[in-house]
């Protein structure tokens, strides 16, 4: 993954959690991850999220990973 598709997931995470009208808290808890991770992602400061972590955010937005990640 390069910068412009690490910054464009947590925008795409972000886009998609306040299209479900969710605030961070209700969102990491909907996921279970932690609050610090996905806001850590959300702002790029979590470059490469492991697969476990994406999958459960995917599955927490109705989405598959493919799509989060494309």
């Amino acid at each position: 993954m390069d910068r412009s598709q690490v910054n464009k997931l947590g925008k795409k995470i972000q886009k998609l959690r306040k299209e479900l009208g969710l605030s961070q808290d209700e969102f990491a808890r909907r996921a279970d991850v932690p609050y610090t991770t996905l806001t850590k992602i959300e702002t790029g400061v979590i470059k490469k999220p492991s697969v476990f972590v994406v999958a459960k955010i995917a599955s927490a937005l109705d989405t598959s990973v493919d799509d989060l990640l494309h």
